[in-house]
């Protein structure tokens, strides 16, 4: 860091613009503070650390500027350069040094008074897309920006914007703007207008940086993690394959094959889009595959019923595919919702999960509308025409869930409140009331250099297991510098005495040399800007997922008893981190916007068939049992669904190392809770809204 003794409020700053920067080149990657003054910048799937460090460049100066000085004097004329093969091109050049500008008040405004700067696309006044720079100002910025966009506005005259020695962009002002938000348009292309924003963002830095050491290291998941992740997604997906095949028989054969493609593709988009796969990212994968089965499921269940009725079996499945739509369509469209804001709003890990999440949901669409129908079509025309290849629906006596509503009001209750008193038990124990990782609140980062070369699975076998027991945390984050025997060790905050154990440890059990043992505080990873981008995404999306659902369902009271259920979901989540003090993560927000979606997706599958039953409502059945009748017929679906999902989970569990498996507990967790709240709370909650606060309005 250039700047002597920064201020925590210029570190936390620099910090937030520099993630915003670097997500460009992956949403995993990591911006945190080491020590007072120092700045680490980890990006997974990097090897070449200096191309890298060309690429993002060193912080420098951004300036806006105006055309014309106080005197009517240009500040900067257009030339031209030649590129590489003999091209001529239009270049602006300053005719000024940067000194002069800022003496003569031709400076505008700079790069700190910058709130953000983010590419997109917009129409043009013919509607056709084209891309753009968004940019917004603080309230100096606002007023300063202001005036300068008038007076050049007025005058027909530009606003140039100066960075790192040269003129990135001058566009025109075709308006005043008064309101903080600008639009800078004229890029050629998405890339283009992306490397514009990421040059604004990093020119905004209050701070100048400089660089102090750059090291390639090795996956901090290592390749017996890897091997046992996939051994788990193999088992979990095996299993969900046996039990489509032996539920549903031809139909689940062919949506097994079906699953098959969906994840071949999957696997051949994230490569193409680039995107690192860590745990939330699995997190992502396990909710699309859980809604990929769950489309199937919903159709296969139509398509019995629609034989059950007496339909022959050609047109069962015609029908069971057309009855489905609306509520595959509806749930996946809202989860999709969710996942764009959570990409447009969000930073890191949460934008990572997001391009996960929504390329699954668009595949799992794909594969069971398209390819699923394709292939049972093909089969009933091969001549798979039984009845009995595809089962017919039971009768089903409708269960009461309504007259137990009251219980399972007071089931919730309780575990709500169970975990809110846990919290406090654990912040009066701990300090804390959920147990937060150093990706929460910072730790110790300590790096030595071992007398042999170790693997990171020899680490993480050897080594940990004593760091465990000096912090008494499972939490323990390992990594090893390429081409050396230097391994990173990063822990809670560990006081004077743990570091003396720990140096202890690794000198006469590892043969390590003490001087080589150097150990620094480092900040959060996911810091206070990231988790207010995460909140104000969740807060946005519900938002917008209440307003979808209302839009669909012609009634509030679908949206608002969806909201309460999924905020039900989160806080027993949230209950079950604090009583069994599971670590809080950066796998912690993933882990609840799975749940989130899994919940969702089951509500609407329920509300769905609500409103089907409204249609055909029968003259003397009354609305509790409807609703009940609605519940018990998607009954088999939600546990279906709820079991296949649980697979994948639960294969994480068995399977899994011990960071997976701190991932995979809250998810099943989540899984049950989001099950019990679509089949006993949702319902109730909507015939309370429908019928007791209407009366008490009337």
């Amino acid at each position: 860091m250039g700047d002597e003794n920064p201020s925590a409020e210029d570190m936390n700053d620099t910090i937030y613009k520099l993630q915003q920067r670097v997500d460009g080149y992956s949403t995993e990657a990591q911006v945190y503070q080491e020590g007072s003054d120092r700045i680490n910048i980890e990006i997974p799937g990097v090897t070449d650390a200096n191309a890298i460090l060309e690429e993002l460049g060193k912080p420098g100066s951004l300036y806006f500027i105006a055309q014309t000085d106080s005197q009517g004097n240009n500040n900067y004329e257009l030339g031209y350069g030649i590129d590489d093969e003999g091209n001529i091109f239009p270049q602006y050049q300053l005719v000024k040094s940067i000194e002069e500008l800022q003496a003569d008040g031709s400076i505008v405004l700079t790069g700190t008074e910058v709130e953000s700067a983010r590419a997109g696309s917009q129409q043009d006044s013919m509607g056709n897309p084209e891309n753009v720079v968004s940019l917004s100002f603080n309230e100096a910025g606002k007023q300063a920006f202001a005036e300068a966009t008038t007076k050049a506005y007025e005058n027909h005259e530009t606003i140039a914007i100066y960075y790192d020695d040269e003129l990135v962009s001058v566009p025109n002002v075709i308006s005043a703007i008064t309101d903080g938000n600008a639009v800078i348009t004229g890029q050629s292309t998405a890339a283009e207008a992306e490397q514009l924003a990421s040059t604004i963002r990093i020119g905004g830095l209050k701070l100048e940086l400089e660089e102090l050491r750059s090291n390639v290291v090795g996956a901090q998941l290592g390749s017996a993690a890897i091997a046992s992740s996939l051994k788990a997604a193999a088992v979990g997906f095996a299993l969900v394959i046996i039990f489509m095949i032996g539920v549903y028989y031809v139909a689940g054969f062919a949506a097994s094959l079906a699953l098959c493609l969906y994840t071949e593709l999957l696997v051949i988009l994230m490569y193409a889009f680039e995107v690192t796969l860590t745990l939330p990212g699995i997190a992502g994968i396990i909710l699309t595959v859980g809604m990929a089965v769950d489309a199937n499921v919903i159709i296969f269940a139509r398509i019995r019923e629609e034989l059950a009725a007496g339909k022959n079996v050609e047109n069962a499945i015609k029908s069971g595919f057309n009855k489905a739509l609306s509520a595959i369509l509806d749930g996946n469209i809202t989860t999709l919702i969710a996942g764009l804001v959570l990409y447009f709003m969000g930073s890191g890990t949460i934008k990572g999960f997001s391009i996960t999440l929504m390329l699954g949901i668009i595949l799992s669409m794909f594969t069971a509308l398209i390819v699923t129908k394709f292939l049972v079509n093909i089969f009933y025309a091969l001549g798979i025409q039984s009845e009995k290849a595809y089962g017919v629906a039971k009768e089903k006596k409708t269960i009461n869930f309504l007259s137990r509503r009251y219980l399972f009001f007071g089931i919730s209750v309780a575990a709500i409140l169970a975990g809110f008193i846990a919290m406090g038990v654990n912040k009066s124990s701990m300090d804390m009331p959920l147990n937060f990782s150093l990706d929460f609140v910072g730790g110790t980062s300590t790096t030595m250099t071992l007398n042999e070369d170790m693997s990171i699975e020899d680490i993480d076998a050897q080594i940990v297991p004593h760091v465990e027991e000096i912090t008494g945390d499972g939490n323990v984050q390992t990594t090893k510098v390429a081409g050396s025997n230097q391994v990173i060790i990063k822990t809670r905050t560990l006081n004077v005495e743990e570091r003396e154990r720990f140096n202890d440890v690794m000198v006469n059990q590892f043969g390590v040399d003490e001087n080589s043992i150097t150990a620094e505080t480092i900040s959060a990873t996911v810091s206070s800007e990231m988790q207010a981008d995460a909140i104000k995404a969740i807060l946005v999306s519900t938002v917008l997922m209440l307003l979808y659902i209302w839009f669909r369902f012609k009634d509030i009271r679908f949206g608002a008893s969806s909201v309460i259920a999924l905020l039900h979901d989160v806080l027993v989540v949230l209950a079950f981190y604090a009583i069994v003090r599971v670590s809080v993560g950066n796998t912690f927000i993933a882990c609840m916007l799975t749940i989130v979606g899994y919940s969702i997706n089951a509500t609407i599958v329920i509300f769905d068939r609500v409103r089907e039953n409204m249609r055909e409502m029968r003259s003397k059945e009354g609305l509790d049992e409807l609703v009940n009748r609605s519940i018990t017929q998607t009954l088999t679906r939600s546990i279906f669904t709820s079991l296949t999902t649980f697979f994948m989970v639960a294969s994480l569990e068995v399977f899994g190392v011990s960071s997976i498996r701190e991932f995979a507990l809250p998810l099943m967790a989540g899984i049950v809770c989001g099950t019990y709240s679509s089949i006993c709370l949702t319902g109730a909650l909507w015939y309370v809204f429908r019928t007791k606060i209407v009366k008490k309005a009337n």
